[in-house]
């Protein structure tokens, strides 16, 4: 935990916060805090600065806090992405919050099976907890936007070209098409498909909807290598 991140329930006063919880157990056994410490903090949504360690017990601790730093700037990026195996997709969700992803939106595919869609890390709450812990380890404070999108048809024909419309869109599939840009400039769309890629129907709606293939190369990649990758390669 790079960054400990503070909810609005968590204030007693505009300058105070009292922490119980895992958080609390991470500054006790992993920080090894003491009182008069001094911690990275910010609030979700919000600034980040420091806190210090007024009061530390074994139930709970009170933190007097100061904030004055924005959060680092979100990529210009809209990332579509096909669901991924459950397993996977809180990995998926960490890295998109760490590397500063402000919007995601999980669709359908193919080749998605039907039962990754009844998983409960796509509840709600526990998309939060795994946004958060990839915001912890980057030190920001704003949560990106997840959207689910369970037809893949409708999505593609009637919403995503409005979307992509003013950005570069790519489309990331293994084949004869153009290596994926470097260190581009403007907002971009990019779509992000199953292992194994998306079928060839998907990809010409992607296309009529102004999103454009490219590839990495030769290897088939996880869909978590896939993303880092690709962020890493556009950013």
């Amino acid at each position: 935990m790079n960054l400990l991140l503070l909810e609005e329930a968590d204030f007693s006063s505009a300058d105070r916060v009292v922490l119980r919880d895992r958080r609390l157990t991470h500054m006790q056994e992993v920080q090894r805090v003491a009182v008069g410490d001094s911690l990275r903090v910010g609030r979700i949504g919000g600034l980040m600065g420091r806190a210090e360690v007024l009061r530390l017990g074994a139930d709970e601790a009170e933190l007097q806090i100061s904030l004055d730093q924005p959060p680092p700037a979100k990529l210009p990026l809209t990332m579509v992405l096909a669901l991924p195996r459950p397993k996977m997709l809180r990995r998926v969700f960490q890295t998109v919050a760490a590397m500063g992803v402000p919007r995601l939106i999980l669709v359908n595919s193919y080749r998605v099976e039907k039962s990754f869609w009844q998983t409960p890390f796509l509840e709600p709450t526990a998309i939060r907890e795994q946004l958060i812990l990839g915001l912890e380890q980057s030190r920001d404070t704003v949560l990106p936007e997840v959207v689910i999108e369970k037809r893949f048809k409708p999505f593609v024909e009637d919403r995503l070209p409005a979307i992509a419309e003013g950005t570069l869109g790519l489309v990331g599939h293994p084949g004869d098409y153009p290596a994926c840009p470097r260190a581009v400039d403007r907002d971009v769309t990019l779509a992000i498909g199953p292992e194994g890629g998306w079928i060839p129907y998907e990809v010409e709606l992607l296309a009529k909807a102004g999103l454009q293939p490219v590839q990495l190369g030769e290897r088939i990649l996880r869909v978590e290598t896939a993303v880092t990758a690709l962020l890493a390669r556009l950013y």
